[in-house]
This record gives structure tokens, sequence and C-alpha cells, in this order.
């Protein structure tokens, strides 16, 4: 199953992330970040299918994706 990696601590929070998500694995966290926002995390309620939508979207280039 694909694994998510997400640098929270240079995330800015604009969440597109989350929205492009297609399984909506990605969610908000409640602690703010180094730079005072809500990071977005990787959230393994689910199955990722690794489409890697969200790495191809974060415009920090902070998410990566694993297939492990």
């Amino acid at each position: 199953m694909p694994k998510i990696k997400i640098d929270k601590p240079k995330c800015k929070g604009c969440y597109l992330c989350v929205v492009n998500c297609p399984k909506g694995l990605i969610k908000i966290s409640g602690d703010m970040n180094i730079k005072g926002v809500k990071a977005a995390f990787f959230s393994r309620s689910g199955k990722c299918t690794g489409c890697a939508m969200c790495a191809v979207i974060c415009p920090e280039c902070i998410i990566e994706v694993y297939d492990t």
C-alpha cells in the first residue's frame, strides 16, 4: 500500500492536497505548525491508491509518495 509523507513544518496551509485527494485521506491537523497554520497530514484510515495528486498539486513540493 502506498504511503504519503508530508513535511508538516513547511506546510503553508493552502489545503490543495486535501481537496485533490480522491480518497480523502489527507486531513487538517488541529495543531499549528511552525508557520502558524494548521498543516495537512496523511490519515492512514483508508487505502491510498498512490495516484500522487497530492504531491503534484503541492506548491511547496513537500509531499512524497512511496510504494511500500
